[in-house]
């Protein structure tokens, strides 16, 4: 079994997990003012790109 020889310092194990980080989501806001993600019909009103792609029932 490999041991290693020496103690890995914290600048090494930092540097080593420099990229293990979680990604921050890009939000971005509707024309209806809530927060979507970019790309995909907004899930409060159903537009994308100003056009109306879904029929969404605003019963509340």
């Amino acid at each position: 079994m490999a041991v290693p020889k020496k103690k890995t310092s914290k600048s090494r194990k930092g540097m080593r997990r420099a990229h293990d980080h979680v990604a921050k989501p890009t939000v971005i806001y509707c024309e209806c003012g809530e927060p979507t993600v970019p790309h995909r019909v907004c899930a409060s009103c159903g537009t994308y790109k100003g056009k109306q792609m879904l029929a969404v029932d605003n019963a509340e």
